[in-house]
């Protein structure tokens, strides 16, 4: 038998992936193998790039996430939305600074109010990744969060603080984003697609919270709605934290007097104002005999 041979049956036939890369990337240049033609598909980042791959592409950002949560054993989430302007409470003296003119006096003033939310984020969080539920080996209601500044940054900051493990989905955007410094760096995840990132919060969602924000927030949270009311998605605990909020900028009531919902749609979410409400409803929910 030669050195190169291997009998056992249960071993590979094929080289791996990293293995073929290897050789590949030994080869000696020439005219031939330098023209990017010549590369292998998934080396040529130039190739994958192409308008023609985008199916590819949405395909890799929904494997790589659930790939990587399946092997850090998580199998649910508690997941948090909520605007990325709100500030934490040691902002707010910088928040209020920065106002020059009675409008943005104004604005401050309400985003400062508003910073009470940070620290019901951060509780909430807390409480749950206390409790550290672990049901067929998967760990449960892990924290998640969009990864960027303010309440997604409360979040993570909460569970980190009680030394768990928190994930989060971030985006790439024109301007500059990068993850809040609390998050799991084995548990960061960056996304290109919306659509993608949203199915991910929504894969493991087990609870969602749902604090006071603009544009971002209302999409994820009326998609979650609008799942669930259809019946794609079987109901959970959405939390809704500032009724105040909500209701100056969502007519909830004229929504079903209107007849566009049903007025047994408007149980779909429970007003929430502290950590310990929101918890206890997901904690009710589940039949949780934890925090």
């Amino acid at each position: 038998m030669s050195d190169t041979e291997d009998t056992n049956v249960t071993k590979r036939r094929f080289y791996k992936a990293e293995q073929e890369a290897s050789f590949a990337d030994a080869q000696q240049g020439t005219l031939q193998t330098q023209n990017p033609s010549y590369r292998l598909a998934f080396q040529d980042t130039e190739f994958l790039l192409r308008d023609e791959l985008r199916p590819v592409r949405f395909q890799l950002e929904l494997l790589k996430p659930e790939m990587l949560l399946e092997e850090a054993n998580i199998g649910s989430t508690l997941v948090m939305y909520g605007s990325a302007r709100i500030p934490s409470p040691e902002q707010c003296d910088a928040v209020l600074a920065r106002a020059t003119t009675d409008e943005e006096k104004v604005v401050a003033e309400r985003l400062v109010a508003k910073a009470k939310y940070y620290e019901v984020a951060r509780e909430l969080a807390q409480i749950a990744s206390k409790c550290a539920v672990v049901e067929k080996g998967m760990r449960q209601f892990v924290v998640c969060s969009g990864g960027g500044p303010s309440i997604m940054e409360a979040a993570n900051r909460g569970a980190r603080e009680v030394g768990a493990e928190t994930l989060a989905l971030n985006i790439v955007l024109p301007h500059e984003q990068a993850p809040n410094p609390y998050v799991t760096p084995r548990l960061s995840f960056q996304f290109h697609y919306f659509a993608l990132r949203k199915m991910h919060f929504l894969l493991r969602a087990r609870a969602v919270a749902v604090f006071p924000g603009g544009f971002g927030t209302f999409d994820e949270f009326f998609e979650l709605l609008t799942l669930i009311q259809t019946g794609k998605m079987k109901p959970m605990p959405i939390l809704l934290y500032g009724r105040e909020f909500w209701e100056r900028v969502v007519n909830f009531e004229a929504l079903a007097e209107e007849g566009v919902i049903n007025k047994s749609d408007l149980k779909l979410f429970h007003w929430c104002e502290t950590a310990e409400e929101g918890w206890k409803v997901v904690r009710d929910f589940y039949d949780l005999d934890c925090g």
